[in-house]
């Protein structure tokens, strides 16, 4: 379960594109901060994604991938010409194929082989066509399902939406969020061609008249229980109520909101209602990681958490330039499972009632997020010196750094007994989870 927004130069208090995401998976699995360099490749190799092997391109750019720890491709990321994907899983009525693409691997792949919108939704199309979308998808239970997703680029955005081999695309005039259910009715700009005709023929729908491909193609019943009607509300209402100022800012609020009545429980229920997720039942996952990008044609400003629950991490800045030690190659796995873990472990440390100061720790959170929107606020990336930038984002992963050991040293010295509160299935469920993250299960 996932969100996804953006919102157009034409409704941003800076004239620029905001784009921001949270990923919500499985609460063990983690959601690694990736940078891959641009490269030249050999011509005629073939590229091993999570599960089949397709043809590689003579060149790929560099991008930054937030990503599963287990599969090759990514829930979001950006490249170094601005071009910025998020992707969701939909439900629909369509039929789950063999072993292809993930989703996940497509919106890769588009990563660093596009550098506009436009070409990466064409891209994405291609891919969907020649190699089709299929694959268990979940970390530590089997998990199905198709993929929509929202693309952006320094001036423009469109939507994709599919179910297995068909597909609608709109293109964005302002603010657009997208969330884990088909939303395109019958206003696409563009579509498979026999879209119409098949759901006609399924009898979907009575007439083209009737068509809507959101109402003839969805799953109602898993769509219905994923609580993303609540949750692509809530993101739509603010972005549309905010238009002409909206910021980072403003990403990050909706961001770490949660649903109606749950702000200051939410460690003890579990929501799929809740742009924040919190797990802690059968059905639903948690945001293991969440990002804001503000699309610079020469070089996008980035919030990042690193870590899980917005409501609980740092956003820290984040430019792509050399130097930087916030993000990990792809030969230092076990490096970026390890600053996942860290920030997760404060997370369960709060779930199991073992941090006796959580608003204090909230404040001293909020001061150094002040201090890192003054930063951005007096600083043109545009402009800024690699070095200049290098700087600020060490300077506020070691404000993080230090705020995080000191929290968990108090943790480990005053030693306070595990206290999971919530009903009876939500203290089994972390409990498990809990084992499971300590006993290095799946992917930790």
């Amino acid at each position: 379960m996932c969100d996804t927004m953006v919102a157009l130069g034409n409704t941003t208090l800076s004239g620029k594109v905001i784009f921001a995401k949270n990923s919500d998976r499985q609460p063990n699995e983690p959601l690694l901060t990736i940078r891959v360099p641009h490269l030249k490749n050999v011509p005629g190799s073939k590229l091993k994604c999570t599960y089949i092997e397709i043809d590689q391109v003579d060149e790929t750019y560099e991008v930054l991938l937030l990503k599963p720890s287990w599969m090759w491709g990514a829930e979001m990321g950006g490249n170094e010409f601005g071009l910025h994907i998020g992707n969701e899983a939909v439900f629909t009525r369509e039929k789950q194929g063999p072993e292809a693409l993930l989703g996940m691997d497509m919106l890769r792949l588009a990563l660093e082989r596009c550098k506009t919108a436009v070409e990466a939704l064409d891209l994405l199309i291609e891919l969907l066509e020649r190699y089709g979308q299929g694959g268990n998808c979940g970390f530590g239970k089997k998990f199905f399902y198709h993929n929509s997703f929202l693309i952006a680029d320094p001036e423009e955005a469109w939507v994709l939406e599919t179910a297995g081999e068909y597909w609608a695309a709109e293109k964005v005039k302002d603010v657009r969020s997208i969330s884990n259910r088909l939303s395109i009715g019958n206003n696409f700009d563009r579509a498979h061609p026999e879209l119409v005709k098949h759901a006609l023929d399924k009898k979907w729908c009575k007439s083209e008249a009737d068509f809507n491909f959101a109402r003839c193609y969805s799953d109602p019943l898993i769509t219905r229980f994923s609580g993303s009607a609540s949750r692509n509300a809530s993101c739509s209402s603010v972005l549309k109520a905010e238009k002409g100022r909206i910021t980072m800012q403003t990403m990050r609020a909706i961001l770490r909101s949660h649903e109606e009545g749950l702000e200051g429980r939410q460690f003890s229920r579990h929501s799929l209602k809740s742009v924040c997720m919190h797990g802690g039942f059968l059905f639903g996952d948690q945001t293991t990681g969440s990002f804001i990008a503000e699309i610079n044609r020469t070089r996008a400003t980035y919030l990042l958490t690193g870590g899980s629950i917005p409501c609980l991490a740092l956003y820290k800045p984040y430019w792509l330039v050399a130097g930087e030690t916030f993000s990990f190659g792809e030969e230092q796995q076990q490096e970026a499972l390890e600053f996942w873990k860290k920030r997760e472990r404060l997370h369960r440390a709060v779930i199991e009632n073992r941090v006796s100061d959580l608003e204090g720790y909230l404040a001293k959170r909020n001061s150094v997020e002040a201090e890192v929107d003054a930063a951005l606020k007096a600083l043109d990336p545009a402009t800024a010196g690699e070095e200049e930038l290098t700087a600020i984002v060490d300077r506020f992963l070691q404000a993080e750094e230090d705020l995080l050991t000191a929290v968990l040293s108090r943790v480990e010295i005053e030693a306070r007994p595990p206290r999971i509160g919530g009903n009876l299935y939500f203290r089994y469920y972390w409990q498990k989870q809990n084992r499971q993250l300590l006993s290095g299960g799946r992917g930790c």
